[in-house]
């Protein structure tokens, strides 16, 4: 066995809990190839549903899609995650952020720990059991420490009987490296309505 580096990995998780007919989310769509793999993922009869504050980053995603004949998989949304509840209504099987800021921009619009966190209440609610969220925490930003130190702070006090929650790292890796969290949900949980 080889240790997978922290995006591979994400991916990983991605695939052991969706299939195909699944619903998924890309709550941080950036340049569109998590939105593209998933889409890949749910297959003709699943949905994705990806979002990004930044029109360049919708403008990426769709493009990515339609370079893969992907585009009737996904509806791609000029939209805050912390909107997920209004768009999406079905049982989610895997969801994905990429926190921090989409590369080649403008490094002052980043993800903020309170849109983050009310997505993840969101997306928890929504997810099915056995589905998984995955958070690709990028910290070495202006704000990215604070959003990492939140985001730690509310999967923490999430019920371990409902939610798994991991952290994969590593360690001796040098300026702030990329790690992940995932939340696993195993049975539903009582802040859910």
């Amino acid at each position: 066995m080889k240790l997978e580096r922290v995006l591979q990995y994400a991916q990983t998780l991605l695939k052991s809990a969706i299939q195909e007919g699944d619903i998924a989310v890309d709550a941080t769509a950036g340049n569109g190839h998590d939105t593209l793999f998933l889409a890949q993922l749910v297959g003709d009869d699943g949905f994705v549903y990806a979002f990004d504050v930044q029109k360049q980053a919708v403008d990426a995603t769709l493009h990515r899609l339609l370079d893969h004949a992907l585009e009737h998989r996904a509806l791609v949304l000029n939209d805050g995650h912390e909107n997920v509840a209004k768009h999406v209504t079905k049982p989610v099987a895997g969801a994905i952020f990429n926190l921090g800021y989409l590369p080649g921009s403008d490094h002052n619009i980043i993800t903020r720990p309170n849109t983050t966190i009310q997505a993840l209440e969101s997306l928890l609610t929504l997810l099915k059991v056995g589905g998984i969220i995955v958070l690709v925490i990028y910290h070495g930003h202006e704000g990215g420490k604070e959003e990492r130190d939140e985001v730690i702070r509310f999967v923490s006090n999430l019920p371990q009987k409902s939610i798994h929650v991991l952290r994969y790292e590593f360690l001796n890796q040098k300026n702030n490296p990329p790690f992940i969290i995932a939340l696993e949900k195993v049975k539903a949980y009582a802040t859910e309505s």
